[in-house]
This record gives C-alpha cells, sequence and structure tokens, in this order.
C-alpha cells in the first residue's frame, strides 16, 4: 500500500514538472526553446496549486472548529441559539473570505505573472 502510493505521488510529480517543459516547446520554434520560460510556468502552476490548496485546508479547519464551538455552546445554552446562530454566520462568511482570497492570489499567479513579462 505505502509502495504504490510512494510511486502514484512521485509519477504525478513528473507529470507536473515535466508537461509545462513540454507544452513550452510546442510553442516555440523548433529550433530554441526557451526553458527558462518554461520553468517559470512550470512553478507558477504549482504555486497556484499550493496557494488555493493550503489556503483552502486552513479555512476549512477554521470553519469546522467554528462549527463545532457553535454547536457546543447551543447544546450548553439552547435560548441563546439566535446570537450564536448570527455570530457563527458572520465568522464564517470572513472566513470563507480567506478561500476567496487564496483564490484570487492563485488566480494572479497564473494569469497576471509578472515574472513572465520580465522573461519575455
Amino acid at each position: 500500500m505505502k509502495r504504490s502510493l510512494v510511486t502514484v505521488v512521485m509519477s504525478a510529480a513528473l507529470v507536473l514538472v515535466t508537461a509545462p517543459l513540454a507544452m513550452a516547446a510546442e510553442a516555440a520554434t523548433p529550433s530554441v526553446v526557451n526553458y527558462t520560460k518554461a520553468i517559470v510556468v512550470g512553478l507558477a502552476l504549482i504555486a497556484a496549486g499550493l496557494a488555493i490548496g493550503l489556503g483552502t485546508i486552513g479555512t476549512g479547519i477554521g470553519m469546522g472548529q467554528g462549527l463545532s464551538g457553535a454547536t457546543s455552546a447551543v447544546g450548553r445554552n439552547p435560548e441563546a441559539q439566535g446570537k450564536i446562530m448570527l455570530t457563527m454566520m458572520v465568522g464564517l462568511a470572513m472566513i470563507e473570505s480567506l478561500a476567496i482570497y487564496a483564490l484570487v492570489i492563485a488566480l494572479v499567479i497564473l494569469y497576471a505573472n509578472p515574472l513572465l513579462k520580465v522573461i519575455a
């Protein structure tokens, strides 16, 4: 089980590393390949994936803790359910905005990457 998981992860990493190089080589002229641009594009893809992945993991943990605290508070004091739920909804909206910020950062890395303008 562990060996097959390592094989799958290594294969996925190999595909992620070599795919941008292949795509950049197709777009370039046959005699000249800009490997620097291909490396920057590949690293931008990895950075965007990490940004959105880690951003949503963090917000998911925060939402889980918030919901856990709200449900235990309602369980202890059912009369305060309205105030607790209102506060919880506002908190969840704030936490969700962090996931949207992570998405915006990932999209900026992918589509408005300033390094590509410096290299080209």
